[in-house]
């Protein structure tokens, strides 16, 4: 599939989409759309989806500043893009959607765990066993990420895909 100008456009709205839902959910810790919107990203524009991504990545840093937080949000977006992207296709359209709203499931509750290599190299000087009681604090935190996503995936996902293959004529 080759990008028109259109759908640069779409994505570049996509991503700030995931931005606005961050902030405007900001008071509801780890409770947000980004991860829903990724996966209808990536299952109506597969792998450019990840221009969407790094359009909120970039906004995010503009807001709150490129920091040291702010390298984990470099590539841990990219592992939920890669679990959708790595869905078969051929698979039956009712399997699918369940995985679709699981993966984003999953990456909630393991966001800790993917963001844990930065916070390793950034803050812990590479010493691994440090992580282990960062990851047991952040637990909870994981728990609401991750249910956060199954009940907004379960919600939105499916809605919004069809939505999303409205705007685009390469969408199956």
């Amino acid at each position: 599939m080759k990008l028109k100008l259109k759908d640069v456009a779409v994505l570049s709205l996509m991503g700030a989409l995931m931005f606005a839902g961050d902030v405007l959910l900001e008071m509801l810790p780890n409770i947000h759309l980004v991860g829903v919107l990724i996966v209808v990203t990536t299952v109506v524009y597969r792998k450019w989806a990840i221009l969407a991504i790094y359009v909120y990545v970039l906004m995010q840093g503009l807001l709150s500043g490129f920091n040291l937080w702010w390298v984990g949000y470099i590539y841990v977006w990219d592992f939920l893009w890669l679990f959708v992207m790595l869905i078969p296709q051929r698979l039956p359209q009712k399997a699918k959607n369940v995985l679709y709203i699981a993966v984003c499931a999953l990456h909630g509750y393991m966001f800790g765990l993917l963001y844990a290599p930065s916070q390793v190299l950034l803050f812990f000087d590479g010493d691994f066993s440090r992580m282990i009681p960062w990851l047991i604090k952040g637990i909870p935190a994981d728990i609401t990420h991750g249910t956060s996503n199954l009940i907004l995936g379960t919600l939105f996902i499916l809605p919004a895909v069809k939505i999303l293959k409205l705007t685009n004529k390469y969408a199956k």
